[in-house]
């Protein structure tokens, strides 16, 4: 047992007060090392309203300090304090990876205070690092659940222990506030942090990794932003050891459940738990680029591309089991027992933006756009104060309310509750979207590439020079037209570029030229020496399309879905006439669907069957409807499904 006053290995130093810096304009959550393709910094855009501006200004104004009144009310920053104190023992709140929910609102609190530096923000920041940093043992070592009087020994259980995972939140906190503000408390904290890694788990130290990645992706990025290569190579060693069967064997939970079945190279496809798989997968990126390890890299896009295809739903979610917020086999996607955690939906734009940057390949973005409008837009309720945690695609029992005081034991349930029992998700959902402007675009030598459609004012320096400035002013998804607005270009020719989504058949480019031509999905390019005041419009069609699955997929064979723009839409129970239930429903492929405000209107029928019958549902013969009524039936974005109060609802629909 290490408590506090035996932990003298690496006695700390005496902290410094820094003051904030100004924020760097490029100041991004991602920046692999050397030059080429960067995302923008916080500095270099800003939102300007729209569908994306609202979710982000009410993460600011409710989310953030909801995260942060929950962790009091419940204990969890207490826990920091209790350690402080020495007043530990064996009966802490929360679960032993809570620390980590404090580490993602501080990372939240750190990107958005350079977005908006409001004084009370600020405050709670401050107080907050200085009841973390007094946590801290002398040699580095911080966790409040492990390794002081009353405790459990540190790393005595690497497999459900979480202490590196905790960790590695902590560094992508202290990410954020190096490259917005400068080397703070919360900096030197994690810094010392993470040198009590490296020397316990380094080369010549335990040869043990985390049950949750986590820890690979905070290493590499906070190597980057102290240009510090231990980290970065500590990063590699965790993502190596990976595969190889180290963590010892846990009842009902396979190797395969922490990804330490096959090594990482090795691995074609991501399988276990699915927000572990995917934050190893981004860990194993940042390491590959900054090594120059082309063969890695290869491997995680080849996982990609496999559970793109065959392990993905509509939206965008990843995860088809509950046992173990898993991943299945390859087309087991059941609409209802969809699990696509929140978490699993923004790990796996971590992975896919870290993938772009790394090749450039529009494919990427596509399904940041998907998983953004349908998972991450999906989870938080319209006033930032309650949250959905699973993500399913057909809800067959409408939920029950869950009290604005009250925890949800449960992940699942069908509506958006203020907190959880693991509460990973709503301090996920905070961060991402306080830094979610970042990935709008990106910049590659004279290249400007707007890549998710947001009404926002862009405003870079090209890596060769010069000052390239857009306004973007678009009511997407709500229609398709993106009209940009040069306001200040380089005085020589450069490109614009915009994304034209993969369903986007049809869409046009109008060029600074005025002339109007076809664009195909991938690429729209207007190459010109701009002037200010130079004008480029994309129209992108994007009015309501049926989409039906791959037949492997057995759960949803024979049902069709509708999408508009990136938008999945779904039937909701409140949408339909008094007596009729969403399976009842039945939709004409043949009859195209219609656009009504943002959803969409489908011809079908509701079919009625005979009375119940006391026997097996499994008839002999076809059963025959006992009448069949033609409706039309409204669908509304997925997104906002049982906002209006609980209800059952489906995304595919069964057809004709």
């Amino acid at each position: 047992m290490t408590d506090r006053s035996t932990a003298t290995t690496g006695a700390a130093p005496a902290r410094l007060v820094v003051e904030p810096t100004p924020t760097p304009p490029t100041a991004r959550p991602v920046a692999p090392r050397g030059p080429g393709r960067r995302g923008l910094g916080v500095g270099e855009v800003r939102l300007t309203g729209g569908f994306w501006g609202e979710l982000q200004t009410t993460n600011a104004a409710a989310t953030i300090d909801h995260c942060l009144s929950w962790m009091e009310r419940l204990g969890w920053v207490a826990n920091f304090d209790t350690v402080a104190t020495g007043r530990t023992s064996g009966d802490r709140p929360g679960w032993q990876f809570s620390d980590s929910e404090v580490y993602k609102l501080l990372e939240a609190m750190a990107w958005e205070l350079a977005r908006s530096p409001e004084p009370a923000l600020a405050t709670a920041y401050d107080r907050l690092v200085e009841r973390v940093a007094a946590a801290q043992d002398p040699d580095g070592y911080l966790n409040t659940c492990y390794g002081h009087a009353g405790q459990p020994a540190r790393w005595s259980d690497l497999e459900r222990g979480h202490e590196l995972y905790c960790v590695g939140h902590l560094l992508q906190a202290a990410v954020a506030r190096v490259r917005t503000a400068g080397e703070d408390l919360l900096v030197q904290v994690a810094r010392r942090a993470a040198d009590q890694v490296c020397r316990e788990f380094g080369a010549d130290g335990r040869p043990g990794i985390c049950g949750h990645p986590e820890i690979e992706v905070g290493l590499a990025e906070l190597g980057r932003a102290l240009d510090e290569p231990r980290y970065t190579e500590q990063a590699r060693l965790f993502v190596e050891r990976r595969g190889r069967g180290t963590l010892r064997p846990i009842p009902l939970l396979s190797p395969a459940y922490f990804q330490d079945d096959v090594p990482v190279r090795e691995a074609d496809v991501w399988r276990g738990h699915a927000v572990r798989a995917l934050y190893l997968a981004a860990g194993a990126v940042d390491v590959a680029v900054d090594t120059g390890d082309d063969e890695l890299l290869g491997a995680v896009v080849r996982q990609w591309e496999r559970t793109v295809e065959r392990r993905t739903y509509l939206t965008g979610g990843m995860g088809s089991r509950h046992q173990d917020e898993g991943f299945g086999d390859d087309w087991e996607l059941p609409a209802d027992r969809a699990y696509c955690e929140t978490c699993a939906g923004i790990a796996s734009a971590m992975v896919s933006w870290r993938l772009y940057l790394a090749t450039g390949d529009v494919r990427y973005a596509d399904l940041m756009e998907r998983t953004f409008f349908n998972v991450l837009a999906t989870s938080p309720r319209a006033d930032g104060r309650a949250f959905f945690y699973a993500n399913p695609l057909h809800q067959r029992v409408a939920g029950q309310d869950v009290a604005a005081d009250a925890e949800n034991p449960r992940a699942e349930g069908g509506v958006r509750a203020p907190w959880f029992d693991v509460s990973c998700c709503p301090t996920n959902v905070a961060r991402t979207l306080s830094s979610w402007q970042t990935s709008v675009a990106s910049v590659d030598g004279d290249e400007l590439s707007l890549l998710q459609h947001a009404a926002c004012d862009v405003d870079v320096t090209l890596d060769a020079g010069g000052r390239f400035a857009v306004r973007v002013a678009t009511r997407y998804p709500d229609d398709g037209v993106v009209h940009v607005e040069v306001v200040e270009a380089p005085g020589r020719e450069v490109a614009l570029r915009l994304r034209v989504p993969s369903w986007a058949h049809g869409a046009t480019l109008v060029g600074p030229d005025g002339v109007e031509r076809l664009v195909s999905p991938g690429w729209a390019e207007a190459r010109a020496a701009f002037l200010p005041g130079d004008v480029v419009v994309l129209h992108l069609p994007v009015g309501p399309r049926l989409t039906w699955p791959d037949p492997r997929i057995d759960a949803v064979r024979g049902c069709v879905a509708v999408e508009r723009g990136p938008l999945v839409l779904c039937l909701e129970s409140v949408d339909l006439p008094a007596g009729v239930t969403v399976d009842d429903v039945r939709v004409d492929p043949g009859a195209p669907p219609g656009a009504q405000d943002d959803g969409a209107v489908v011809k079908g029928s509701v079919v009625a069957r005979s009375g119940d019958r006391a026997a097996l549902p499994y008839p002999s013969a076809p059963p025959v409807p006992a009448r069949r009524v033609e409706v039309d039936f409204v669908l509304v974005p997925y997104h906002r499904w049982a906002e209006r109060g609980p209800s059952t609802m489906r995304v595919f629909l069964p057809t004709l």
